[in-house]
This record gives C-alpha cells, structure tokens and sequence, in this order.
C-alpha cells in the first residue's frame, strides 16, 4: 500500500511593500511522503514571493512534467512556472518553453555544485531565473512547520523576512545564481 500525502494548512499572511501586496492566503499543501519540512517550507516562501490570487501549488514532486507551482492566466496559458531544488536541463528548458517566465529556487549549502555543470545549458534561455536560498535560511524556516501554521511574510527593499504565530522569526537570505 502506498504512503498517502500528509496534509498541512497554513494561513499565510502576506506584507509585500515592494509589490504592494497585501493579503492572506489560506493554503492546503499536501507533504509528498519523500518531500521534507524544509523543502514544504521552500515552497511557501516561493508563494510568498510571488503571490497572486491565480497562483497555485503543482504536483511538483508527484508528478514529472508539472512544476512545483504555477501561475496561470484566465485561458490556461503558464505564465509563471516554479521549480525547487535542483532540476536538470532538460525539465527548465522544456518549462521555459511553454511558460512565459520560470523560476528555480535552490536552497542546498553548494548550488554551485548542481548550475555550473549546466549552466552554458540554461544561459540561452531568457525566461530563467535562478535563485538561492540561504541553506541556514531554509533550514530555519523548516523549524516553523506544523500541521496547522499562522505565517507572516514581510517583504521590504529586497529584504524577506517570515515569523510565525510562536514568535520565531527568519530573515531569509536570497540570491541570484542566473
């Protein structure tokens, strides 16, 4: 018998002064039985950053060919496509052609490890970005987890910080590797 997905709630306040955003979003994700709390987390933040009432969890690490999570607009066209981790050429080539833009977060200690084998790969493709995530960030974030989370995501001059309803706060470092 297989291993069913753990569900988790969270309420996730939003303050994205960057983006003027201003929201809460009460999400359902599902914990694929191999994916960690680090990585669940991850995918939250991902939300976070790129908030919009359309965007919405994928099957991700469930199903091959789907990302982690998409934005799509009012026909069904793919305008935002986001993976985490560290995925092979092969999967952001073939994102960056049927969406508009992609975006990868990695969040290991040596991104450097999976992007500079491929990197000559991706550089010709316009749509891609690729971001990091602090390892210690991420790592923090993962303490936050829970079957029911209250989060806040302030977003401020580039600055992203997240707290939780238990008064732990994160400052989550990010960069840009592509």
């Amino acid at each position: 018998m297989a291993i069913k997905s753990a569900v988790r709630k969270a309420e996730l306040e939003i303050v994205d002064m960057d983006k003027h955003y201003y929201e809460t979003h009460r999400l359902t994700v599902a914990l694929h039985p191999s994916e960690t709390d680090e990585r669940m987390m991850v995918r939250i933040l991902a939300f976070a950053l790129n908030a919009h009432e359309r965007l919405e969890f994928g099957k991700g690490i469930s199903e091959a060919g789907e990302p982690d999570l998409w934005l799509k607009d009012l026909t069904g066209t793919i305008e935002l496509w986001i993976e985490l981790g560290h995925p092979d050429a092969r999967l952001l080539s073939k994102a960056a052609g049927r969406s508009a833009r992609v975006v990868v977060y990695a969040y290991s200690a040596r991104p450097g490890r999976w992007l500079d084998p491929i990197r000559k790969e991706l550089e010709g493709l316009r749509n891609l970005r690729i971001l990091s995530v602090d390892a210690a960030s991420a790592a923090a974030l993962s303490l936050m987890a829970g079957k029911d989370m209250r989060l806040q995501c302030t977003i401020q001059d580039g600055d992203v910080w997240v707290r939780d309803d238990e008064g732990r706060e994160v400052e989550v470092k990010i960069s840009e590797l592509l």
